[in-house]
């Protein structure tokens, strides 16, 4: 299945994805935020964390932009090397680092400059030695080839115009045998206008989402087998918060989103 975006508009969606989470990254008191969507702060326990996570981790790094928990499908392993695409302020990297430990390693690929620079400080402030920060776009991963064991993700991959370049990067750093575990918001059904072309709520994790026989076909396309997502209804009480009034709940809900590189 092929995405019809052309390089100009994909590039346009990029930037105004990257300033729009650039001024998120900067703003330090989250409670005067006017962003909407699911720049809006939700519970960690809502999005399926345990109530220890965010004391876990240090202050900041949770900024509670997602709409799930990978590490909850991601069956992570001491001694793992675990990629997180669009790592923001770290908080999924850090918790993947006490799960790999300190024989494993985990790298954050993130395009926002002041992102990097806060989830960095973060690791300096936890002394996570295990966990590094690139600078990145999720199309083109500054990563090496065959050299990931999980890919995880956190409300991310709906913000990318290119979701089979995304997929299909994943594969090549991916090990054979490697896994993708990633939450992401799904389309349920088809958006009306007002939502598919309303700029802000593409940033807002909601009209840039894609349904599960698209998601399907670009995991096979990039060579991925046992392709399982998995949408969660109840996800669409907190996605109401994304954009009071938009009714976005009833056409977008949170999923899980899993895939295996076949080994030859």
């Amino acid at each position: 299945m092929n995405e019809s975006i052309t390089i100009s508009s994909a590039d346009l969606i990029r930037n105004t994805v990257r300033s729009r989470y650039g001024k998120i990254a900067l703003e330090r008191d989250r409670s005067t935020s006017s962003a909407g969507g699911c720049c809006t702060p939700t519970e960690a326990a809502k999005l399926g964390y345990a109530d220890t996570d965010d004391t876990s981790v240090p202050t900041g790094a949770n900024l509670g932009l997602g709409c799930g928990n990978p590490l909850a499908i991601a069956s992570l392993k001491p001694g793992q090397t675990v990629l997180d695409l669009g790592s923001g302020a770290g908080f999924d990297c850090f918790l993947a680092a006490r799960a790999v430990g300190p024989t494993g390693r985990v790298i954050g690929v993130d395009m926002t400059h002041e992102m990097l620079q806060r989830a960095r400080d973060n690791a300096r402030r936890g002394g996570y030695t295990q966990v590094e920060f690139r600078l990145g776009e999720i199309e083109a991963l500054p990563v090496a080839d065959n050299s990931v064991d999980v890919v995880i993700s956190n409300c991310v991959l709906n913000l990318s115009p290119e979701k089979l370049r995304v997929l299909t990067e994943a594969f090549r750093v991916l090990r054979p045998g490697g896994r993708v575990a990633v939450s992401d918001p799904v389309r349920t059904a088809d958006l009306p206008p007002e939502i598919a072309n309303d700029p802000s709520l593409y940033c807002a994790c909601a009209s840039g989402a894609a349904s599960i026989a698209e998601w399907e076909a670009w995991f096979h396309a990039a060579g991925f087998v046992d392709v399982r997502i998995r949408p969660k209804d109840e996800s669409r009480e907190f996605i109401r918060e994304w954009a009071p009034g938009s009714r976005v709940e009833e056409f977008v809900v949170s999923a899980t989103l899993e895939a295996v590189k076949p080994i030859p």
